[in-house]
């Protein structure tokens, strides 16, 4: 496989010198009557001067010539090449990709949105020449491919899938970093360098996202009554073991289970808890 070679062209300036003098030529040529050498030089100007080429900053031209590869003007500058060279432009600036989010199906099979944003920048001319028909859309195609792949390894999140301990929605840096290295895998024939890529757009589809909104409420809310009923026992046993240590009140297996009953009542209920005086004795 060919590979990319810089080219070192003459300076522009030099050739606009030479042209100069080819096209000027003729003038003294007029003066002495050579008309065969007049129409030489001008022929020879006219032929050299589109060989002059101007390279901006962070670009490149690739050199062919008559289907040959001959090299890629990298450096910058005013330079001449041999007219009879297609010169294409390349661009070495970095690019930005922002990728609408599409639907597509984690590892659990749930439909999502996923959405990347990615950096890159052409490293190997060549390749991106001629090893792909058209880089830029390659880039495109290449990155939703990535993308779906990515999303059919990893579950949304961990509800489903508990033992999971790669998600697409709490291990962010972890699933950048394969989608960065998938990318790369998929754009290096293009000779296509990531300078980064990252997911930045992420949600359940609209047909579920109801649904799952609704579920990881539910979730949310059974986790939070379990550390409420888990602080309610633990003061509930405190405030006994209290009691019973400072000797203020004597009480029976039954009195216990009453007094339990009530400070469960009132430390897990989720609303306000109605006071009761009772004027009477405990069993009243």
């Amino acid at each position: 496989m060919k590979q990319e070679k810089v080219f070192q062209p003459v300076s522009g300036y030099y050739a606009v010198v030479i042209i100069l003098l080819l096209l000027g030529l003729p003038v003294l040529a007029i003066v002495y009557y050579q008309m065969v050498w007049t129409i030489t030089f001008i022929i020879l100007g006219i032929v050299a001067l589109p060989g002059l080429v101007a390279v901006n900053p962070n670009e490149s031209r690739v050199l062919v010539l008559f289907g040959a590869y001959k090299g890629t003007i990298r450096e910058n500058g005013f330079w001449w090449v041999n007219p009879f060279f297609v010169r294409n432009k390349i661009s070495l600036r970095a690019r930005n990709l922002d990728s609408e989010p599409i639907k597509v199906n984690d590892k659990l099979g749930n439909p999502i949105m996923i959405g990347v944003v990615m950096v890159w920048k052409v490293r190997e001319t060549y390749k991106a020449a001629f090893d792909v028909d058209d880089y830029t859309m390659f880039v495109d195609i290449q990155n939703e491919a990535a993308i779906r792949k990515l999303a059919g390894r990893y579950p949304y999140d961990n509800l489903e899938d508990e033992s999971a301990h790669l998600t697409l929605r709490s291990s962010s840096d972890e699933v950048n970093v394969m989608l960065e290295k998938e990318i790369t895998e998929r754009l290096s024939i293009a000779g296509i360098e990531v300078v980064e890529a990252r997911i930045n757009y992420l949600a359940y589809a609209k047909e579920i996202a109801g649904a799952m909104l609704k579920r990881q409420q539910a979730s949310a809310i059974v986790a939070a009554r379990t550390k409420i009923v888990e602080g309610a026992v633990g003061m509930v046993d405190l405030a006994l073991h209290e009691l019973s240590k400072k000797n203020i009140i004597e009480l029976d297996e039954e009195k216990k289970a009453a007094m339990v009953s009530n400070l469960m009542v009132v430390l897990t209920s989720d609303k306000d808890i109605s006071p009761v005086v009772n004027t009477g004795t405990l069993y009243l």
